[in-house]
């Protein structure tokens, strides 16, 4: 099997490298990006053919799909505050993108396509745990071009009969997120404070509430996905059912660091939810054999990963 990753030199997409190597040494991978956000040392030393080079260069990008069985859609500008402050850069990419991705597949014959969309896609739908039949309600641009990124997924398949499957994301977290990013997901951002002895940023009351979700159970579904051919006609909803405020995070963080983290409340941020948590239903109807990490767990390794790189 040969399947194509864009995005392959960021946080999820490496590790998806890395994963794939491990378990399935026989798989040919290529990688395109752009490295705006990823490192080519993510993929340094792996097994991998990589082509520094942006999707919205759609010529380039139906040259690099040619001949592979499954694309993985990772690439992405994924922040909701860089989102509200330019949202066309977050359009282009995500929006833009995506369409180019499923035409690259359309041109090249290639009949399997991976998306990635998020949870941010729910928006102020107030339900919880949140079905993947629940109504959308984006709150940011980011929310609103993966939205985009989903809908154009399931149009194709509709339309050209391509099997595609968009998987909603729930704060992924883990080794080689980067920290030192202006716009820093939450983890990373608070071990590297505590790392320094800074106090914990948080916006809002800390009562927000996330389905953090370890990197290693998202890169094995998605790499089941592609290892059976998986597709889905709705969006799947890529987190196992956890629920933890932000408050309970930095505890976690307490407990691993042996002390007390000092703590600094701010004002909330525009387009931010309030609450968020994955019904995991459809995602264990089609891939029952990935299983969720411990928080515990995925923070402790988090936590050296970052010590040792940072």
């Amino acid at each position: 099997m040969e399947i194509l990753i864009t995005g392959g030199a960021g946080f999820i997409g490496s590790n998806l490298v890395a994963t794939i190597n491990s378990d399935h040494p026989e798989w040919k991978i290529r990688v395109i990006d752009d490295l705006s956000s990823g490192l080519l040392s993510n993929i340094e030393n792996c097994e991998v053919e990589f082509i520094e080079e942006s999707i919205l260069n759609l010529q380039a990008l139906e040259n690099v799909a040619k001949g592979v069985s499954s694309i993985v859609h990772l690439a992405a500008i994924g922040s909701v505050p860089r989102s509200v402050g330019a949202p066309r850069p977050t359009h282009e990419a995500n929006a833009t993108g995506t369409l180019n991705v499923l035409e690259a597949a359309k041109t090249n014959h290639i009949r399997h396509v991976v998306v990635a969309s998020s949870s941010s896609v729910y928006g102020s739908n107030p339900n919880i745990p949140r079905s993947e039949y629940d109504w959308t309600r984006p709150l940011s641009p980011y929310a609103v071009s993966k939205l985009a990124t989903e809908a154009y997924a399931g149009a194709y398949s509709h339309s050209y009969g391509m099997k595609t499957l968009a998987f909603r994301f729930f704060n992924v977290y883990g080794p080689g997120q980067r920290p030192d990013h202006p716009y820093a997901a939450v983890i990373p951002r608070f071990i590297s404070a505590a790392l320094r002895g800074d106090p914990l940023q948080i916006f809002g009351d800390g009562e927000q509430t996330r389905d953090f979700t370890y990197v290693d159970s998202v890169c094995h579904a998605i790499q089941a996905a592609c290892s059976a051919q998986i597709h889905s006609a709705h969006p799947v909803n890529l987190a196992f059912g956890s629920k933890s405020t932000v408050n309970e995070l930095v505890k976690v963080l307490e407990k691993d660091f042996g002390r007390k983290l000092p703590r600094d409340y701010l004002p909330t941020r525009a387009g931010d939810v309030r609450d968020s948590q994955a019904d995991p239903t459809l995602l264990d109807q089609l891939i029952p054999d990935v299983n969720a990490t411990e928080l515990s767990d995925g923070i402790r390794r988090t936590v050296q990963w970052i010590s040792e790189n940072y």
